[in-house]
């Protein structure tokens, strides 16, 4: 066997074994002496062309990796359910009652201040829409839910939302409720709101892709 195929070899069981790439010097450093790096890697890279995997150079190091044609195969696509935090169905719910409704009145049927990040999730996953500005100081942005919000939770329209008996019946209410509690009904006109201008902004908008962040 040449002294360059003898080389070749040693060279691929470096790169076999190696955690990460390894520069020409990392791989001379572990070689006799005099050894042609160059010519061992030129033989491997020719050695493995068109096979599964390859010998590639990556910010000036040399590893071999899965051929680019074939990263397919190690990708496995799934659809994972995302869980909404029990601050995220909470204001989910309060705005699917009281729409159109105001970040400062969600806060106050919840009892705590309202996150950026609750809203957010809740935007992002077109569960929730910005629906107008309230025609009172401050010209408060008003959100309400969306079509998405019923075809995820198999509702035809606002009106089929559970109502206080069946609320009761599922634990959400309590049974010691004042004589003239009622649950909203989202089907009521709206209080004064104009609709958003063509283009308008968020009142706050993150890229928030993580788990909710509220403090109870």
């Amino acid at each position: 066997m040449s002294d360059r195929m003898e080389t070749a070899r040693e060279v691929e069981a470096l790169l076999f074994a190696a955690a990460g790439p390894l520069t020409e010097e990392d791989l001379a450093g572990r070689l006799p002496e005099g050894a042609d790096v160059a010519g061992a890697l030129e033989e491997l890279a020719a050695r493995y062309e068109g096979r599964g995997v390859v010998l590639a150079k990556v910010a000036g190091a040399w590893r071999f990796q899965t051929a680019e044609d074939l990263a397919w195969l190690m990708t496995e696509e799934r659809d994972e359910p995302r869980r909404l935090s029990k601050a995220a169905q909470e204001t989910l719910a309060i705005i699917a009652y009281h729409q159109p409704v105001t970040r400062a009145e969600i806060e106050a049927v919840r009892g705590v201040q309202a996150s950026k990040g609750t809203l957010d999730v809740l935007l992002e996953l077109g569960l929730v829409r910005m629906r107008g500005r309230r025609r009172s100081p401050g010209r408060p942005v008003t959100y309400g839910t969306t079509d998405a919000f019923l075809e995820h939770y198999g509702l035809a329209s606002l009106a089929d939302l559970p109502g206080m008996a069946e609320m009761r019946a599922a634990g959400l209410l309590s049974l010691d409720l004042p004589a003239d509690f009622a649950v909203p009904n989202p089907a009521d006109p709206a209080p004064d709101e104009d609709a958003l201008e063509l283009g308008e902004a968020p009142e706050f908008h993150m890229d928030f892709l993580g788990e909710d962040s509220e403090q109870e």
